[in-house]
């Protein structure tokens, strides 16, 4: 076995040392790093949301309808069907992918229109919608028609899985967000 020497052997028998002769090493970087300070961990968009709504507040009058409900809130979830699934409906899980709006029909033409619509969501292979049934503010005893007569509709199809009350966002106690059969 060869033994290696503590010097090693470069291009033509020179010695590392003597080939650095006269060689200056390089000095500290030149550099300076600039360390910005770290922002303050302050909420600043929320409190700036929180004061738009205190001033919206304050300044817009509340809708006649906020706060007051029928006290019946649409929710089903078909036997054999998982709670999870309607927890998820409520939350805005899924997509809405298409809305109906029932404003302005009869108790018949929003029974056809309902079905016609829901059968054409299952041909294009939507499975969540919206159907707008509305707050009832119009109608006789300011009590909502459509919203009784959907909500048995709805539990008589076996396309539907699932369904809640949209969220405030998307129309609340006036319309109901339906999951279909994939």
């Amino acid at each position: 076995m060869k033994k290696h020497t503590p010097v090693q052997r470069i291009a033509g028998d020179v010695d590392f040392r003597t080939a650095m002769e006269g060689v200056v090493p390089l000095g500290p970087p030149r550099r300076v790093e600039v360390r910005r300070p770290r922002p303050a961990p302050i909420p600043f968009q929320r409190l700036r949301d929180e004061r738009e709504v205190l001033a919206e507040s304050l300044v817009m009058p509340a809708h006649p309808d906020a706060g007051t409900g029928t006290g019946e809130e649409l929710t089903y979830v078909r036997p054999g069907i998982p709670a999870s699934v309607l927890r998820k409906l409520r939350r805005g899980h899924w997509v809405v992918q298409d809305e109906f709006d029932l404003h302005g029909m009869t108790s018949v033409e929003a029974r056809i229109a309902v079905s016609a619509f829901l059968a054409e969501c299952m041909q294009h292979g939507i499975r969540c919608v919206r159907i707008i049934h509305g707050k009832g503010l119009r109608s006789r005893n300011r009590m909502p028609v459509l919203k009784r007569k959907l909500n048995h509709w709805l539990m008589l199809r076996d396309d539907v899985l699932a369904y809640c009350e949209a969220r405030p966002a998307d129309g609340g106690s006036g319309a109901v967000v339906v999951l279909l059969r994939g």
